[in-house]
């Protein structure tokens, strides 16, 4: 009996044998060279999960400024060289971003299947939205809306004494943008209306819904990297209720709702889509809106008050640009147009700052056919069909010869010499077309980036103005959460405690 258990186990050992021998993927001339670890299948997803940066980095000084990695089962080609970003993003033809996004968002938020040929069509129509509600004369309606709700949240939570209050500053800055943001963007709530349905209080409770968005956020690394959200408990029942708060018959009892929001509703009303299924990508769209701000916005005001130098400027600049708006009253609204906001270079450049230092995406996309990628140097590489492609701008965000003292916070990197925006950065003494990519490039190019920097320089600005502001420990060293390592801004691994008191 035992010889023939060994037999039969020997018998599968070889067959286990071949079939990896017969899936193993072999370099094909031309082709990029292929790093595929030992392990049949996970390649080498350990030591990318383990440390991106590090594991690219030295990937790029063995095999040059393009590889191909086995992570989890599937083809990454990372282009490395910044001067031939832009190759990869003008690939429109051949390199699809569209039906990876959407399958991705399907998947993690459970909406309706935008790459059907039913809904395709409409899914264009929803794209251009974006275009259309976040530029122009309507960014600076959308801008003026958030300015307004960070003052209406920011006098709910203003101590009336001058005591100094103790907060975590993630906790303070979460709780004020998200608010403020979700109001921007879906309105408050009708309390005219809700008196005649004989409602009373609040249909939303916002602390609820912020909690419920943490905890869905919490978990999106796991959905992203595949795990399905069913067994996800807390996620599933978070990513649920939020999409209870946004049903349209929700969202019709409010007012001032953005025109973002209003005309994609209209949009999803005439695809006859399943009322979940709408919410669901409103959630989709509060979690995109919502995700790498809030992490953004922290960094900003922590960087900001851990060095002298920034606050100090940053404080000089908002005194100069508010100077003779009333700071006590509360019926005086702080007015900030856009010219006196573009003014505020020292907190744009503190934003790109903070947004270099902890940004870690990853643009992905995948081809559609065999074809071969010419890069900047003339260099090409055969790409196969099914494959992804990725560009991980933390190369190019930490690399000291683009960024002297590359993980040093200068508040003023961004600045010339006059204190105006500085655009000239270099490599291999060659000046650099994109030099800082924390929204992403081309197709996948994060259409809020221009509202995302609004929010935070308005934020910045008004808790400059309102409080007073001290780190308890700002010597304590904060330590990004690498698990969110190529999904956008990486939040602090821990909380860090903050004291503040309305100024006198």
């Amino acid at each position: 009996m035992t010889n023939f258990l060994f037999t039969v186990a020997a018998i599968l050992l070889t067959l286990l044998i071949l079939w990896i021998c017969g899936h193993t993927r072999k370099r094909k001339p031309g082709e990029p060279p292929l790093v595929t670890g030992w392990l049949p299948f996970i390649g080498v997803t350990k030591d990318y999960v383990a440390n991106p940066l590090g594991f690219l980095t030295e990937t790029q000084k063995k095999h040059g400024n393009v590889f191909t990695c086995l992570i989890a089962g599937k083809y990454f080609t990372f282009v490395t060289d910044p001067f031939s970003f832009s190759s990869v993003v003008r690939q429109g033809k051949n390199l699809d971003f569209q039906k990876f996004a959407i399958n991705f968002s399907q998947r993690v938020f459970g909406h309706a299947d935008f790459n059907s040929p039913r809904l395709s069509g409409n899914y264009r129509e929803i794209h251009s939205i974006f275009r259309q509600t976040l530029q122009g004369p309507s960014l600076q309606h959308l801008t003026q809306s958030m300015l307004c709700n960070l003052q209406t949240v920011l006098e709910q939570c203003l101590p009336y004494e001058h005591d100094w209050l103790q907060e975590g500053l993630q906790s303070f800055t979460n709780r004020i943008m998200f608010e403020a943001g979700f109001l921007t963007l879906f309105g408050k709530e009708d309390v005219s209306s809700l008196q005649k349905s004989g409602i009373s209080g609040n249909r939303i409770s916002m602390p609820k819904a912020t909690q419920d968005f943490l905890v869905f956020d919490r978990a999106f690394p796991l959905l992203a990297a595949g795990v399905p959200i069913g067994l996800c408990t807390k996620a599933w029942r978070a990513r649920e209720a939020l999409a209870e708060d946004l049903l349209h018959d929700e969202l019709h009892r409010r007012k001032c709702i953005s025109d973002l929001i209003q005309r994609r509703m209209d949009t999803f009303d005439r695809m006859l889509l399943d009322e979940t299924g709408k919410a669901r990508t409103h959630v989709c769209m509060l979690w995109a809106s919502q995700a790498n701000t809030l992490p953004a916005a922290f960094w900003s005001l922590y960087y900001t008050l851990k060095s002298v130098d920034a606050f100090t400027a940053a404080c000089t600049e908002v005194n100069r640009v508010l100077s003779g708006q009333s700071l006590n009253s509360k019926d005086q609204t702080v007015y900030l147009s856009k010219d006196q906001l573009d003014s505020m270079t020292v907190l744009e450049s503190i934003i790109e700052e903070a947004l270099r230092l902890s940004s870690a995406s990853m643009m992905i996309r995948v081809a559609s056919d065999d074809f071969t990628l010419t890069l900047e140097s003339d260099q090409t590489a055969a790409i196969r069909k099914g494959d992804y492609i990725a560009l991980y701008p933390q190369l190019l965000h930490l690399d000291p010869e683009i960024y002297p003292n590359p993980t040093e916070f200068k508040y003023n990197r961004f600045l010339d010499e006059n204190g105006q925006p500085k655009s000239n950065f270099y490599k291999s003494g060659r000046r650099l077309r994109n030099f800082l990519m924390p929204f992403g490039s081309g197709a996948s190019e994060c259409p809020g980036r221009f509202f995302a920097v609004y929010e935070i320089k308005l934020f910045l600005a008004l808790t400059l103005w309102h409080y007073d502001l001290q780190l308890r420990d700002p010597d304590v060293p904060l330590v990004q959460d690498s698990a969110r390592a190529g999904l956008g801004i990486m939040p602090p691994s821990q909380d860090v405690l903050l004291r503040f008191r309305k100024k006198q």
